[in-house]
């Protein structure tokens, strides 16, 4: 009796024990964050030696998998400045080399199109990158544009007047966000930011290979990798400039795509027609990130009605807080997954760049005496100006969107507002919103909100299982016990 006893308690012990341990690893499944995946499920196709006798190229690729080549200027977006396996990228469309994988836009269909998650290229190196030419890819490329290469007068042209600001360099926004601290879980790969604004000096050695060619809206056929003014090439610096040996400033998200969309010229006047059009124009070309400059008129109702239409397409648009009253801008859609993010300019004091409506500031970033890159060889200046905030809150954006690619636009901003850091310690000011952005601890921190969603949503997943897998332990227990009394009481009768 005895024997079979024990024999019986060892059963009951080995279950309650399996029980804990399902428990246990349920329990630390529920409260870890998934780990950051920056390769998320895309449409792509791999790149063959020849095609019905001829070489690849986009035209001809477009054609094939989207119906028509005027939509090669969209794959050219969504792979520039993506490292390939074989260390080279993608500048020229009509170069492609053999076993390139190229990303498609989501209509992409056809024999040879596949779906799944890209394995990430080499490294790139902290080095500036070899001079590259940009290729042709503007969302809506001109008939005079040569298919082969870039027409001459990318960069900046001569007739550009010298660049504005201080030869005296400060550091100290970059060292107080020390974005460096999110690169070992992102970089902002695979993330396309627009910039709309003046253009992107695309022969700036620190962006070079990092700047697609873009478009002119103010000209209806150009192309956005000049500036003239400075600005926007100040702004695609702060986002994805690389490192170099002169030691200048690195962008918050370096291994980002800037989308160049260029709404005002050399008179630095822009028009509201212009900043809508750029803004679409944007959207259309796949980027999921949108900076917008200090030219843009939030108040105009076009430009409010482009904005709209970015947030029904799951964008994050960054811009500055308003200066004057304005009624922000929403979806227009029930469903509308997108967010915008409205951002103050502030100095190592404190202070503020412009004075923005009470209450409209929801985070804060650099925007007096910051470091950025001027055009026309003038290396590194100290700007001042909203646009720059909006320029590191838009950096931080791509590291998240990078890092976490399923999160929608509103949970991206939220990440960026619930982690920022408060101006003064242990002290809320509502003047400054959520505070000084802080991109290490917008990807690497976990969030209970995310966990609760990721919860909810997997259903009968992992969590559903341990559930599962407890209940049918439980079972076994109860079934145990249930003998072992009839056991007993057969046992004392006896």
């Amino acid at each position: 009796m005895l024997a079979k006893r024990s024999i019986l308690a060892r059963l009951v012990t080995v279950v309650a024990m399996a029980c804990c341990v399902v428990a246990s690893a349920a329990g630390t499944s529920a409260g870890r964050a998934p780990t950051p995946d920056p390769q998320a499920y895309v449409k792509y196709y791999v790149v063959a030696a020849e095609h019905q006798g001829q070489p690849e190229n986009l035209t001809e690729i477009a054609n094939r998998f989207l119906g028509g080549g005027d939509r090669s200027a969209e794959i050219y977006n969504l792979n520039a400045g993506r490292v390939q396996a074989d260390g080279a990228g993608l500048t020229d469309p009509a170069k492609l080399h053999p076993g390139w994988h190229l990303v498609l836009p989501w209509d992409a269909a056809g024999e040879g199109v596949r779906y799944g998650q890209l394995a990430p290229g080499p490294k790139p190196t902290r080095s500036a990158p070899k001079p590259t030419s940009t290729g042709s890819a503007s969302p809506k490329p001109s008939p005079s544009t040569s298919p082969g290469g870039p027409p001459a007068g990318s960069g900046t042209p001569s007739s550009c007047a010298a660049t504005t600001g201080s030869s005296r360099r400060s550091n100290w926004a970059q060292l107080r966000l020390a974005a460096d601290g999110a690169w070992d879980l992102s970089r902002g790969n695979g993330v396309m930011v627009a910039v709309v604004d003046s253009g992107v000096d695309g022969k700036l050695p620190q962006l070079k290979g990092r700047v697609a060619v873009g478009a002119d809206v103010t000209v209806g056929n150009g192309r956005g990798d000049t500036d003239c003014l400075g600005t926007g090439t100040a702004m695609a610096g702060i986002i994805a400039a690389s490192a170099s040996a002169d030691d200048t400033p690195v962008g918050i998200a370096p291994d980002a795509t800037i989308l160049p969309i260029r709404m005002v010229g050399p008179a630095a006047t822009g028009r509201a027609m212009d900043a809508s059009n750029a803004i679409e124009v944007a959207v259309s070309a796949g980027a999921s990130v949108v900076a917008l400059g200090s030219h843009v008129d939030l108040g105009d109702p076009t430009v409010a009605a482009s904005i709209s239409t970015a947030m029904n397409h799951d964008v994050v648009v960054v811009v500055g807080a308003p200066t004057k009253p304005v009624t922000v801008p929403a979806g227009g859609e029930r469903s509308a997954a997108g967010a915008l993010l409205l951002v103050g300019g502030v100095g190592a004091d404190g202070q503020f760049a412009e004075e923005y409506q009470q209450g409209t500031v929801e985070v804060v970033a650099p925007g007096i005496d910051v470091a950025t890159f001027g055009i026309s060889g003038a290396g590194v200046l100290s700007n001042t100006g909203t646009q720059l905030a909006v320029s590191f809150v838009a950096g931080q954006a791509a590291l998240v969107r990078a890092a976490y690619p399923d999160l929608t636009a509103v949970q991206v901003e939220e990440r960026i507002r619930s982690t920022a850091d408060t101006m003064e310690k242990g002290k809320t000011d509502a003047r400054y919103g959520a505070g000084m952005i802080n991109p290490a601890a917008s990807v690497a921190r976990q969030l209970d909100e995310e966990r609760q969603v990721s919860g909810a949503q997997s259903g009968d997943g992992g969590g559903g299982t341990a559930l599962a897998v407890l209940l049918g332990l439980g079972l076994v227990a109860a079934g145990g016990l249930v003998f072992a009394l009839r056991f007993r009481r057969r046992a004392n009768g006896g």
